[in-house]
């Protein structure tokens, strides 16, 4: 009688291709699990796995027909001393879409083996305690960076350095409940000192200090993670669209003499001295009875309050000669950067009196450029600037980087904060209730690092990565 097959949740060798998909010059297959030793031997003509961390040269066959697939580089790495902390086996083959074909449709072809699912290998490192949470946030991150400044941070995340300061917090609280126990269970004992709770105390309210200082970091860490949210916005025919079609370098919006030509909101992705950015272009905001384009204007109106910076466009030789304007920026949640277009159509300089009136018309806005996107006319002072201003704005040396990369970092850290405060509350006389508070405090900075009461987030975080990684 031949051997059933193992169901799926049988088969704890997973396999996937691990660079990405593709024509490429080497493409790279990772196998992880306890049969890799039996996959190795059912693809190679050697019994012997080769030396750890030791690339060698051997035949892929497939198991069954034993026809040559690839002539390939293999690399062993032994448990607990990889990735996942399990046997691991790299395949680097020869990149054209056939090899990589045959080569996953053999591994799925070997009892015992399966193909992975998404974020299964880092999961699994996770399990091994190999990564915290953090560090597995901080991965994903790495591979999704597009820019400098997003890669610097994921790189410190990844290695560690966040979850650390997450630890000496957590340990700095579970000190603090030490003693509050000690006082609970002898209190009565004449060996404990007076006052000590005021030790416990004083720590807390230092760790209170610290955790509201992170909070307060102009959620600099979430914003870089996920871009800069860039608002170019203002009245109809301003030059809004070429504006944008000048910072993306192509024709990312359709400009036209016609006002009330962008209905909807288009964005784009740049990188803006190693920043990401996303800019979004908006519908010209006026008056108007078009229901379809009062509704680009509302969006627009609700796209510049949501962004982190607002570019307000507008047309200097009609301001110059209506005196308004022409577009309400009261309505605006933070300052603005002005960019005055059109400057190329003034018949002659801006006088000082002119210049004043500006000033009164666009105070208390941030900063005030005068140009022209359509002949480029002092636009690189303009986005020197506007880069400056991005840098000043989020910029951070290697000892101030955020520890709070994402919203749920910011959730428990200030669910913390409130069980610390609350054993701030706590009488004096009630030491069983204040242990209790910081106990809560502690588990809330160990769900951020993942060590305790997850289970809810792991799925969702590590379906958001790549299927080999």
């Amino acid at each position: 009688m031949s051997k059933l097959k193992d169901s799926a949740n049988q088969l704890k060798t997973i396999f996937a291709l691990a660079s990405a998909p593709g024509k490429a010059g080497v493409a790279v297959v990772r196998v992880s699990g306890p049969d890799v030793r039996h996959v190795y031997n059912s693809i190679t003509k050697h019994s012997t796995l080769p030396k750890e961390r030791v690339m060698v040269n051997r035949s892929i066959l497939h198991p069954s027909t034993k026809q040559l697939i690839d002539n390939a580089l293999l690399v062993y790495f032994q448990q607990p001393r990889s990735f996942t902390a399990q046997d691991t086996l790299e395949l680097h083959l020869h990149g054209g879409n056939a090899v990589v074909g045959a080569t996953l449709k053999a591994l799925a072809s070997i009892n015992g083996c399966r193909p992975a699912e998404r974020g299964e290998f880092a999961r699994r490192a996770f399990e091994s305690h190999k990564l915290d949470l953090t560090q597995v946030e901080g991965l994903r991150d790495l591979v999704d960076a597009e820019t400098e400044e997003q890669r610097k941070l994921a790189l410190r995340q990844s290695s560690g350095a966040i979850r650390q300061q997450y630890d000496d917090m957590r340990i700095d609280i579970i000190h603090c409940l030490s003693i509050v126990e000690a006082v609970i269970d002898f209190g009565e004992d004449e060996q404990i000192e007076e006052g000590v709770l005021n030790e416990a105390t004083e720590k807390v309210q230092k760790l209170i200090t610290k955790i509201e200082k992170h909070l307060d970091d102009g959620r600099r860490g979430e914003i870089l993670t996920s871009g800069i949210k860039l608002a170019i916005y203002g009245p109809p025919n301003a030059g809004k669209s070429t504006l944008l079609n000048h910072l993306a370098r192509r024709e990312a919006a359709i400009v036209s003499h016609l006002p009330g030509t962008t209905r909807d909101v288009i964005q784009v992705n740049l990188n803006l001295g190693g920043f990401p950015v996303i800019v979004s272009d908006t519908a010209g905001v006026r008056s108007t009875a078009h229901e379809i384009e009062q509704l680009g204007v509302e969006r627009a109106i609700q796209v510049a309050n949501q962004s982190d910076i607002t570019l307000v466009v507008l047309d200097l030789p009609e301001l110059l000669s209506s005196g308004e304007l022409g577009v309400d920026l009261s309505n605006l949640s933070h300052q603005s950067i002005v960019l005055l277009n059109k400057v190329d159509m003034l018949t002659e300089p801006l006088s000082q009196t002119q210049s004043d009136d500006l000033k009164k018309l666009l105070h208390p806005l941030h900063k005030v450029f005068i140009g022209s996107v359509k002949h480029s006319f002092a636009l690189q002072d303009f986005l020197d600037n506007l880069t400056n201003d991005i840098k000043t704005q989020f910029d951070f040396g290697v000892g101030e980087m955020p520890i709070i990369t994402d919203a749920r970092h910011r959730y428990h850290l200030n669910e913390c904060l409130g069980f610390l405060k609350a054993f701030i509350d706590t009488p004096s006389d009630a030491p069983v209730e204040a242990a209790e508070e910081l106990r809560y405090a502690a588990l809330a900075l160990g769900r951020v690092t993942g060590r305790v009461d997850v289970e809810d987030v792991l799925d969702a975080l590590f379906a958001g990565f790549c299927i080999g990684k």
